[in-house]
This record gives C-alpha cells, sequence and structure tokens, in this order.
C-alpha cells in the first residue's frame, strides 16, 4: 500500500517531468529550424543582389564580355561580329554618355558623360587601335547633358545640370601655346573663358547645337541654340557668352531645337505635331538684331520626335509618332505669307513584334546631303535622303539604347581613303563610329 501511495505520488512528477522536457525538446527544435530557415533565407537573399548586376545574370553577360577588356583588340573582333558598317568604339567613358559633338574640321569629337568629365578624342585616322583624348574635369556636382564646339577645335561650351539648376560653361585653350607641331603630344589645359548659371530657369539643357553664322550680313560668329526640357530656347553668342536671343515654344515641353548650319533659322520640336521655326535676324555689322518668329510646319498628325536641316539650310526633315518622316521646303516668301511646302513623305520602316510602327528617335543628315541616319532604342538605320529607302539596319548598334547622333561635316581618313562618318553615343558607355553605306 505504501509502494503504491508513493507512486501515485510520483506519477504527476514524472507525467509533468515529460511535459516539461517535450516542451523544452520542442523550444530547441523550433529554435534551431528557425535559425536554419533565417540561415537559408540569407543565403538565398545573398544571391538576388549580385544577379543583375555582374556575372549571374542571364540577361547581362554579353555586355560584360564586351565592355571588360578595355584593350584594342577587342575593337577589332566586334566589328567582324558586329555590323560591315562599324569601324571603331571609344572606350573610356566611366558611365551614360549624353552627348556629342564633332569639331567644324571634323577631326575632333567631343562627348559629355554622366561621370562629370568632357572628353575630346582626336581623330587622326577613324580605324586607330586607340584614340588620344583631351579630358575637361567639369566642376563637382553637375552632371554633362550637352556638349558642342564653339569657334573652333580648341573652343568647348557643355552644359551641366545639378540640384541648384543648369550651367553652362565655355572652355577654350590660350592661343599663344597652340602650334602647329605640338597639339598631338602636350596640349595646353583648356580653362573657362565663361560660365553662366541657373539658365533656363534651372530646368535641363536637354540638346545644344552650334554653328558658324554665315548667312546674309552674318559676320561668322559661332552661335549656339540651348533647348531646354522645359519650352524655351537661348540663342548664345559661343566666343563672349552672350545671350542673343529667348524664343519659347509654348508647347507643353520641348523634344530638342537646332540651328540650320548657316545661321538663319532656329527650328524646334515640341509636344505637338506643329512645328515652330525662328528666323534670326542680324544688323548690317553682322551682329544679331532679333530672333523672330516666322513659319510653322504643318502637316504631321502625332508629335514631331526630332528633326534636322538640310546642309544647304532649305529643307528640314522631320520624324513623327505619326510613324512618318518629312522633308519641309522652308526656303519660300514667307514674308508674303508663302508657306512651307511638304516635298515628301516617307512611312518609318519599323515595327515591333506586334507590327506596330514605331518612330525615330533621333535624327541626322551626311554632310553631302545624301544620307539619313535615324534610331529608335539602340536600333540604327541609314536611309537614302532622295527615296526614303533603308541602305542599312544595325539592330543593336549598342547595348543599350542610343542617346546622341551626328555625321562628322567633313570626311575623316580610315588608312588611305577618306570617308564620312556617323558618330553615335549611348547608355552602354561607349561611342561608336560607322561609316557611310556604299
Amino acid at each position: 500500500q505504501i509502494s503504491d501511495q508513493k507512486m501515485d505520488e510520483l506519477l504527476p512528477i514524472v507525467a509533468f517531468s515529460l511535459l516539461l522536457g517535450t516542451i523544452i525538446a520542442l523550444l530547441f527544435f523550433n529554435t534551431y529550424y528557425r535559425k536554419r530557415q533565417s540561415e537559408v533565407r540569407s543565403i538565398a537573399n545573398v544571391n538576388p543582389n549580385p544577379n543583375p548586376n555582374p556575372i549571374t545574370s542571364s540577361s547581362k553577360p554579353l555586355p560584360n564580355k564586351k565592355s571588360n577588356p578595355k584593350h584594342h583588340s577587342s575593337d577589332k573582333d566586334q566589328s567582324k561580329r558586329h555590323h560591315p558598317l562599324d569601324l571603331n568604339t571609344l572606350k573610356g567613358h566611366g558611365d551614360v554618355v549624353t552627348g556629342l559633338s564633332f569639331s567644324p574640321d571634323g577631326r575632333n569629337l567631343a562627348t559629355a558623360c554622366a561621370d562629370g568629365v568632357v572628353r575630346v578624342f582626336k581623330l587622326e585616322d577613324a580605324s586607330s587601335k586607340s584614340f588620344k583624348f583631351h579630358r575637361i574635369n567639369l566642376p563637382p556636382g553637375g552632371h554633362p547633358t550637352a556638349v558642342t564646339f564653339s569657334d573652333d577645335a580648341s573652343s568647348i561650351v557643355v552644359s551641366s545640370h545639378s540640384l541648384t539648376g543648369c550651367s553652362l560653361y565655355m572652355y577654350a585653350e590660350e592661343k599663344p601655346k597652340a602650334s602647329e607641331d605640338k597639339p598631338q603630344t602636350k596640349l595646353p589645359l583648356p580653362e573657362i573663358k565663361w560660365e553662366h548659371h541657373k539658365v533656363h530657369d534651372k530646368k535641363a539643357i536637354i540638346t545644344m547645337f552650334g554653328t558658324s553664322a554665315t548667312y546674309g550680313s552674318a559676320d561668322g560668329s559661332a552661335l549656339i541654340a540651348s533647348c531646354s526640357e522645359g519650352t524655351d530656347i537661348i540663342l548664345w553668342h559661343g566666343k563672349t557668352g552672350k545671350s542673343l536671343g529667348h524664343v519659347d515654344t509654348n508647347q507643353l515641353k520641348n523634344n530638342m531645337a537646332t540651328i540650320s548650319p548657316n545661321g538663319r533659322f532656329i527650328a524646334a520640336a515640341a509636344f505637338t505635331a506643329d512645328v515652330k521655326v525662328w528666323e534670326i535676324v542680324y544688323a548690317k555689322d553682322g551682329s544679331v538684331k532679333e530672333v523672330s518668329n516666322v513659319m510653322q510646319l504643318k502637316g504631321h498628325k502625332s508629335a514631331v520626335t526630332w528633326l534636322c536641316f538640310s546642309p544647304n539650310s532649305e529643307q528640314i526633315i522631320t520624324a513623327s509618332k505619326d510613324g512618318s518622316l518629312r522633308i519641309w521646303n522652308i526656303n519660300v516668301r514667307y514674308h508674303m505669307d508663302e508657306d512651307p511646302k511638304t516635298l515628301k513623305v516617307f512611312p518609318i520602316p519599323l515595327r515591333d513584334s506586334t507590327g506596330t510602327a514605331l518612330h525615330y528617335d533621333r535624327l541626322s543628315i551626311s554632310p553631302d546631303g545624301k544620307f539619313l541616319a535615324a534610331t529608335h532604342g539602340s536600333t540604327l538605320q541609314w536611309l537614302s535622303v532622295e527615296t526614303g529607302k533603308v541602305l542599312d539596319t544595325a539592330e543593336k548598334a549598342h547595348d543599350g539604347d542610343i542617346t546622341g547622333i551626328s555625321w562628322g561635316p567633313k570626311t575623316i581618313p580610315i588608312g588611305k581613303e577618306q570617308v564620312l562618318v556617323l558618330a553615335t553615343a549611348s547608355v552602354d558607355k561607349k561611342v561608336k563610329l560607322w561609316a557611310a553605306p556604299s
């Protein structure tokens, strides 16, 4: 009886001990399981971040393979692999290339890069294995958005955008030091000759084009048209930085604006289907007297994305979201209410995977007026200005969207030949040189 009584007393203790042991075991295993799970999760989390960037992502190995070797052999291999008109690649940019511009003699190419540097490449031979270049570091805090040459190959105007607004800087070399023999080896560093801050009401400059004014009584000065992301366009005197005129598209937002090669007209592509054209009026002493609105190009059914002047400044080529290209005659007697006329309309020969018509983002016409280079995303096309036919296409001209396009104003040597060269810039940190189609 005593032993039975003891057993009865012990049973609850044993049961409680077993229950407590089970709870402790469960707690231990739960903690261990959670810890293992968090380790697994943290291992799983380590991988997603690198995937989009360097090596393991399936979408990016090709660009990295191309961009890692920064030596010249890759240029040759790439041109063999890539496209017959692909002449060369200018590397060394640390970020997106935001703009480019040829010097008036065609032998220098300036590039603006989001790494805060303007580079001026010497194009002695477009097929060179390497190119010498000047490096101009912009004042800190700003990102270059556009670049153009001013009076000559040693004067450069660059726009820079920062949190406080947009600035313009003109860099030029000291003239006495630049002799004919020495430019290749050691050029004097360009210095800021003039600067303006908070231009365009602090809005970013999206395009900037320069030319030498030769129309009428113009004195040959370099003129520069800067176009803001708002609705305003400013005309500048390249050498002094003086503001010569200010116009407004009043069309919600600008896509771009440019100046005619002879310095007579400014034309803007903005939010609507109509293109506004202004005339720069010169005084007898050659200075700019005024800039007045003289005509509108009416005919497109949707927004005009880009435009360019013909080399003789008498025609404008426009690209629109309505899927067409138009060539306009602007050499009309607008004083007598004669309207600009549409000379030709070409369909834009681009379709997406569903068959929907696409538009061109950018245009540039060759200096002989024969070839129109046009881009959409990373696609580059060469068209005949005469017929509108596509002469050649590079579907993946760059490993990303093309941000700038420009024909050199004069032929450039390739070995013993002289060829017309097109330059393209991209978000892929590269600038490419292309030959004109035969």
